[in-house]
């Protein structure tokens, strides 16, 4: 635990010597006391304009633009790895399934959603669509193959068994693919919501008026970098926390897994 903390502290620790020094003017990197006490000015709700950064973190807006960022994740990510998982479980099952689908698969996955930009604001205007259309797209293509990947390198001793002893096909897909493929799910799940949370940034940049990207690149037209990395630091720390998250859900999920891995 203590050697993962390290070389994060190390890192702030040469920050804030050279900003400190004056090495570096603090309109372009202030020192990261001067953003960890703008944050947390930002949590308490007075004015709603003042100069700077003060005006996000006075006015709560910091708050609103987490959960507006955070809101367009989860909605995103649930159409996208909603559509994903039904469609890797048939690919990887069949094989006619798999070779309908997989050329035109293997087409898109390649594209960017940044691509899709143009396309997004034509055919859903402004506002949250677009952006649900783009992190559903960043997060469609890890859940899909890792579901595909999942289903197709489950053991065939595990199949044979279970044929053998008589199961059908959906006691087969439920009671030996389904929690063997789960790992791979899981696995999958976790990227996407990585992609996911890259992509917002981006589409909040240009189709929404609100959120963490969006505040990020208004603080870019005033020079205002200690705003800048104040939404750089809250994206990193609702992504940890997520992903904090989903560690403790894998664990409790694949015990078993663990189990046979020890074994």
């Amino acid at each position: 635990m203590l050697r993962g903390v390290l070389i994060p502290v190390a890192v702030v620790v040469i920050w804030q010597v050279v900003t400190g020094l004056g090495w570096i003017n603090p309109i372009i990197l202030p020192s990261p006391l001067a953003v960890v006490a703008k944050w947390w000015q930002y949590l308490k709700p007075t004015v709603a304009m003042a100069d700077g950064f003060n005006a996000w973190l006075q006015s709560s807006e910091l708050l609103m633009d987490a959960t507006h960022s955070l809101y367009r994740v989860v909605m995103g990510f649930l159409v996208g790895a909603g559509i994903a998982l039904p469609l890797g479980l048939l690919m990887g099952t069949s094989t006619r399934v798999y070779g309908l689908f997989n050329p035109l698969v293997q087409v898109v996955r390649p594209i960017p959603p940044i691509a899709y930009i143009p396309l997004a604001i034509l055919w859903f205007g402004l506002g949250n669509p677009p952006a649900f259309f783009l992190i559903a797209l960043g997060a469609f293509f890890p859940v899909l193959m890792n579901t595909i990947a999942g289903v197709r390198h489950v053991d065939g001793i595990y199949l044979r068994a279970a044929r053998n002893l008589g199961a059908g096909q959906l006691t087969i897909f439920r009671r030996v693919i389904l929690p063997a493929a789960t790992p791979y799910i899981l696995s999958g799940v976790r990227i996407g919501i990585g992609t996911a949370f890259i992509v917002v940034i981006v589409a909040e940049m240009i189709a929404v008026n609100n959120g963490l990207g969006y505040r990020i690149l208004e603080a870019r037209e005033y020079m205002w970098s200690d705003k800048i990395i104040a939404g750089m630091l809250t994206i990193g720390l609702l992504g940890l926390v997520i992903d904090l998250g989903m560690d403790r859900l894998n664990n409790h999920l694949l015990k078993w897994h663990r189990g046979l891995e020890t074994k």
